[in-house]
């Protein structure tokens, strides 16, 4: 095991995406995590224990439940630290009040969801997608995060940087969506030396503790931050509050507040939206996909196209803000939508609604257990094309 001096793994390895995942949250800085063991996503905090004795400054706590878990982290950071949590489905569930909690308050924080088969219980070793709405609206109240969706473990290395940079960058709660097929896939994963690997710091204040407002919002609507222990005064509530953090309970703090916490994330989603595109300019039908159904996918647009169809794909990296202004420029064009994703249709109603009326939407979905039957989607390729005739 190649290490720098701070004992953050260097070079080439042959691992799965779950640590890879863990290997990403050292390298962007990450020292707590608070866990909860849970299928398919435990490796990943085991990996993070047994790592955490050779790099400096990190901790893991096994803690008794996925509540305990998910409020921990938050303490953590106020302390100072980089934090994540780890879980699936119905772990996943019981953290959407701590969720909220963290939009509330403005703590920067990655929750790692590695997806499985659902409802409840479901299929505990089987991959699925049916977290993604959840991810996005599972906490009560109005609110914007940001979610990303690996399809390698190289992704899940270099995205769980990002997870963490977005999270300092715009003060969020920022969602890591895997699923079983990445996190238990195993292939080459490239892990930099640290003076490659961009990381973000936090925004701490440089103001002194009588001139401070920890949540009076900058030029960018983020507010800088401090840590307990610095001689700052610490009031954390998820009641609507000031710019003291002190309760303010009237519509007029609630307008100001709950408003800003929205529009920091809408109004950056043309710098925070990231997709890829393959073959889209020129074809009739676009197969919108994510995570591990991509890489399905790609082996279906191929078979369509051998058929004679113009088929492209346009996948998603950053789920969450949707890139909804690059769906309907496209819809405009006169494009047919193929939306093929592990569940029964969550990401195809944002499709749906983003064209708004001007292009025909096919779902290929699948309920989870195993990817998808390659046929399957080129058959709604095919089905999306005629609805262009």
């Amino acid at each position: 095991m190649k290490a720098d001096p701070k004992g953050v793994l260097t070079g080439s390895h042959y691992i799965d995406g779950d640590h890879a995942c863990c290997e990403g949250a050292l390298a962007s800085g990450c020292r707590f995590v608070g866990g909860y063991p849970i299928t398919p996503s435990t490796e990943v905090v085991e990996r993070f224990a047994r790592r955490a004795p050779m790099v400096e400054g990190a901790h893991f706590i096994q803690m008794e439940d996925e509540l305990a878990a998910s409020i921990a982290i938050q303490g953590a950071v106020w302390a100072g630290k980089k934090a994540m949590t780890v879980t699936s489905g119905p772990g996943f569930s019981l953290m959407m009040e701590h969720i909220g909690l963290a939009v509330m308050t403005e703590t920067p924080c990655v929750f790692v969801d590695v997806q499985r088969g659902g409802p409840s219980t479901g299929l505990p070793t089987l991959p699925g997608q049916a977290d993604m709405m959840q991810a996005r609206w599972g906490s009560h109240g109005d609110y914007e995060i940001i979610a990303l969706s690996p399809n390698s473990p190289q992704e899940c290395f270099d995205l769980t940087i990002d997870a963490f940079n977005l999270s300092e960058q715009y003060r969020v709660p920022v969602m890591f969506m895997m699923d079983e097929c990445v996190g238990h896939m195993m292939e080459r994963v490239v892990i930099p030396p640290a003076d490659r690997i961009e990381i973000t710091p936090r925004r701490y204040t440089a103001l002194p503790p009588g001139e401070y407002l920890p949540f009076k919002p900058g030029p960018d609507m983020i507010p800088e931050m401090f840590k307990a222990g610095d001689g700052y005064r610490l009031h954390i509530t998820g009641l609507t509050h000031d710019f003291k953090g002190y309760p303010a309970m009237n519509p007029e703090v609630q307008e100001q507040l709950v408003r800003r916490l929205v529009d920091k994330i809408r109004l950056s989603e043309p710098k925070i939206r990231r997709y890829e595109e393959d073959g889209v300019e020129d074809a009739d039908v676009v197969v919108v996909t994510y995570g591990i159904t991509s890489r399905v996918a790609v082996e279906a647009i191929e078979a369509a196209r051998k058929r004679g169809i113009k088929v492209g794909m346009l996948r998603l990296v950053v789920v969450w803000p949707f890139p909804e202004p690059r769906i309907f420029e496209l819809a405009c064009r006169g494009k047919a939508f193929v939306m093929a994703e592990m569940n029964y249709g969550q990401i195809f109603y944002e499709v749906e609604r983003s064209v708004r009326g001007r292009a025909p939407v096919v779902l290929a979905g699948h309920g989870g257990g195993t990817v998808h039957n390659i046929d399957d989607i080129v058959k709604k390729i095919e089905e999306a094309h005629r609805c262009l005739s």
